[in-house]
C-alpha cells in the first residue's frame, strides 16, 4: 500500500503562490508512486483557537473532521507564505486546533511521528525562507519529523505557467529532491513500524 501524504498550503486565496507550489509539488508525489490529499482550508473555516471555545463549546465540527484527516495521513508537504518573517495565522491556527488531544485520542496523535518537508513561495528574493524557520520550529515541538530539504521559490509571481506548472527546470529539480526525500523516508518510516 503506497503512502499517504496531506498537502497543505498555508494560504487559502485562490491564486496562492503557495497553492501552486503546492499544486506542483502534489503532481511530484502522485508521480512518485504516494498518494496525496490537497488539503483546501476555504472548506475549513476555523475559529481562532481559544481555550475557552474548546473547554465550553467542545471542538468545532471542521476541527473534528480535520483530525480523521490527519490522522489517514503518513505525512505532510506544506508550502508557507511568510507573512512579517513568519508563519500565517491560517496555517498557525490550524496546528493549534488539530494539536489539541480531543476526548480518547493520544497527546499528538495527528502529529506525533509523521513527516515533513517544506515549501515556501514569494515574489521576494527570498522566496518566504524566513516564515519557513518558524514553521519547522512548530512541528518539530509536536513530534513531527520536518526534513532537512526544503525549497523557497524566490520571484515566485512569474514561476509558473498558465497551467500552473513550474517555468524553470532548476526549480522542478528543486521540488523533486524534496519531494523525493519525503517519499523515501515516509516509506521508510511506515515500513519499520
Amino acid at each position: 500500500m503506497a503512502i499517504s501524504l496531506l498537502g497543505i498550503s498555508g494560504s487559502a486565496r485562490r491564486e496562492s503562490l503557495n497553492r501552486k507550489l503546492l499544486g506542483a509539488a502534489c503532481k511530484q508525489i502522485r508521480s512518485q508512486g504516494a498518494d496525496v490529499t490537497e488539503l483546501d482550508m476555504r472548506d475549513f473555516e476555523l475559529p481562532l483557537y481559544d481555550g475557552d471555545i474548546e473547554d465550553n463549546e467542545g471542538f468545532p465540527q471542521k476541527v473534528l473532521e480535520l483530525k480523521e484527516i490527519f490522522k489517514r495521513h503518513d505525512g505532510f508537504i506544506i508550502a508557507s507564505p511568510e507573512y512579517n518573517s513568519s508563519i500565517s495565522p491560517l496555517l498557525k491556527n490550524l496546528i493549534d486546533w488539530v494539536s489539541r488531544p480531543a476526548q480518547g485520542e493520544a497527546a499528538l496523535e495527528c502529529f506525533a511521528g509523521k513527516t515533513a518537508a517544506l515549501l515556501s513561495a514569494s515574489p521576494g528574493g527570498l522566496g518566504g525562507l524566513r516564515g519557513l524557520v518558524t514553521v519547522r520550529s512548530i512541528l518539530g515541538n509536536i513530534k513531527v519529523l520536518v526534513l532537512p530539504d526544503q525549497f523557497a521559490l524566490s520571484s515566485a509571481g512569474s514561476a509558473f505557467d498558465e497551467k500552473g506548472n513550474l517555468k524553470d527546470s532548476t526549480h522542478v529539480q528543486a521540488v523533486e529532491r524534496v519531494i523525493s526525500a519525503l517519499v523515501n523516508v515516509t516509506g521508510a518510516l511506515r515500513a519499520s513500524r
